[in-house]
């Protein structure tokens, strides 16, 4: 989907096969337009812009196809998801901004590899220069990280397809995982992960692929005590357990940056707390 024109999209093509099917039934009924979006909003979760778009392209309407770009789209009709190789579950939905939390997104056996894998890679975490773009070191960031190359081993590989597969997302649209460590009083204070193109450093990263359209945040460990995933701006707080995931849209299908999704990685009090970080990009990300 990522490699249509916006002017040859289809939003009602972006549903689901059966909520295609009921689109176009109950306008061929001549059904209320907005009632019709306020069920696919409160049944099928997707976002009020969409449905409405969906509903005039089938009554026949014109419609502005720069008013929509695609965007990740998740599957909650059901508590589980078949996602390539795994069926993973639907734990938490929040709709506005869209926040959802998995579980069983990975096994025990991946999460341990994932962490060996780069255990002696870990440098100490950076954030974008708001100058340059340049990496730099930052006292609201005391993690570790290492950064891996899109499909660098089988298992990362494996991963990137079963997220792909969870998200409707292609693979090629997003960034290499980002394997962290969090120490004792490690943190990462409150931030945004889309760019700022008001702001040159920032500006930089959207020439590779656009905007980050959306984060996955994967628990690679439980944490004894801290180290929760919080969204200040909402009041919401996920607290890692490994194996799941939390994923949040950072931008809407228009492609406008959700202030809502400023979140921060809590200070950990006991234990070490490993995510593996996966950001979608608007395009092909090279």
């Amino acid at each position: 989907m990522m490699n249509t024109p916006l002017s040859n999209l289809s939003f009602l093509a972006s549903l689901p096969v059966e909520w295609q099917a009921w689109v176009k039934e109950n306008v061929a009924r001549g059904c209320e337009p907005e009632g019709m979006a306020a069920v696919m909003v409160r049944d099928g979760h997707f976002k009020m812009d969409l449905a409405r778009l969906a509903i005039a392209e089938a009554s026949g309407q014109p419609v502005a196809r720069q008013a929509m770009r695609p965007h990740p789209r998740i599957d909650a009709n059901s508590n589980t998801v078949q996602a390539a190789d795994r069926s993973i579950n639907v734990l938490f939905r929040m709709q506005s901004p869209e926040v959802v939390l998995f579980g069983n997104v990975l096994s025990d056996e991946e999460c341990d590899a994932l962490i060996a894998y780069t255990q002696q890679r870990l440098e100490r975490s950076g954030v974008v220069g708001e100058a340059d773009g340049a990496t730099q070191i930052h006292t609201h960031r005391t993690s570790r990280g290492a950064m891996l190359q899109r499909g660098e081993t089988e298992l990362v590989s494996r991963i990137e397809n079963r997220l792909a597969a969870l998200i409707h997302w292609p693979v090629e649209n997003g960034e290499g995982l980002q394997v962290l460590s969090y120490e004792k009083s490690n943190e990462y204070r409150p931030h945004f992960d889309w760019f700022d193109p008001n702001v040159a450093g920032p500006r930089k990263h959207l020439e590779r692929g656009g905007q980050r359209v959306a984060t996955i945040v994967m628990y690679l460990s439980d944490v004894e005590e801290g180290g929760g995933t919080s969204f200040p701006k909402i009041g919401l707080q996920v607290q890692p357990k490994k194996g799941c995931a939390v994923y949040f849209a950072n931008t809407n299908a228009a492609g406008e940056v959700d202030h809502n999704t400023l979140h921060a990685g809590e200070p950990v009090e006991r234990g070490i707390k490993y995510v593996a970080t996966k950001w979608l990009r608007e395009g092909e990300f090279k």
